[in-house]
């Protein structure tokens, strides 16, 4: 494989990593992407198709939790349609405000989104500490998800 491939595989990768923390990057995929272009140059001599598949389903996996982990915090604290809306909405205006607007984006919009059906501002706060919980918990898991794919390559690629 030349130094190139190597190089580009390895920054998307790492972009792909980063990718998991911030929501504005789609860091699984890149991740695979990164992991696809090293196996396919080196011929997939070292790390074979059946790996890639593996790979491409935990990326999948990566994804629904991404999706789902916000929803499925505020979803058990008893969260409103408008509040799993707001959950989602005040992730990505979050973006706007860097790591720390990620990271208390999901908990304002759910308790807006909450607070405007039932005009209960305990139960919003409650609400919203269960979006961020689960983003939280979500973003933990696509860490190990993501942690897990380059681990599953290196031992392909070394075994």
């Amino acid at each position: 494989m030349t130094p190139l491939l190597w190089i580009v595989s390895l920054s998307l990768i790492l972009v792909g990593l980063a990718g998991t923390v911030l929501p504005a990057l789609p860091g699984t995929p890149l991740i695979y992407a990164g992991l696809l272009l090293a196996a396919w140059g080196d011929g997939f001599a070292y790390v074979s198709g059946w790996t890639m598949v593996f790979l491409g389903l935990l990326t999948g996996l990566a994804l629904v939790v991404d999706l789902v982990s916000g929803s499925i915090g505020a979803k058990k604290t008893g969260a409103s349609r408008e509040a799993v809306i707001g959950a989602a909405v005040g992730a990505v205006v979050g973006l706007f405000f860097g790591v720390v607007g990620v990271f208390i984006g999901p908990f304002i919009g759910a308790v807006f989104g909450e607070y405007l059906v039932r005009r209960d501002l305990g139960r919003a706060g409650a609400v919203g500490v269960g979006a961020w919980i689960g983003f939280v918990l979500g973003m933990a898991a696509k860490l190990m998800l993501a942690f897990a794919m380059v681990g599953i390559f290196i031992l392909a690629y070394i075994f």
